[in-house]
């Protein structure tokens, strides 16, 4: 292989890994702040206060599975019944808090350690 090609292969190999990085690595976020906004918008309304969810308001949020990208991506474009929450209404570090409480949050416990759905 020659020098300027190993040169080349070696920049598309790295810009593609900062690339990936980028979208799986969140934006650092505030939690506390997340938190104080996520009530002061109404999120609780239909998730609740700790992100719980529910089957007829909304769906639970605590602990996100979702990449930030596609976290923010549905708050901006929502596909269900959701207001969209676009950039001049919520600001990118505004949802990168919200973001940072949502996974802040401890996971549920498991069903067999709730005594009553072990009867």
């Amino acid at each position: 292989m020659r020098a300027g090609t190993g040169i080349a292969v070696l920049a598309l190999l790295l810009a593609l890994g900062v690339g990936a990085l980028a979208q799986d690595k969140p934006p650092p976020g505030d939690a506390t702040k997340g938190k104080q906004i996520y009530l002061a918008d109404g999120c609780y309304q239909c998730h609740g206060y700790v992100g719980q969810g529910s089957r007829s308001t909304g769906p639970r949020l605590a602990r996100p599975e979702l990449t930030f990208d596609k976290f923010e991506n549905h708050i901006r474009k929502p596909s269900n019944e959701m207001p969209p929450y676009e950039e001049p209404v919520l600001s990118d570090r505004d949802a990168a808090d919200i973001y940072a409480f949502l996974r802040s949050l401890p996971p549920p416990p498991s069903a067999s350690s709730i005594p009553l759905l072990n009867h």
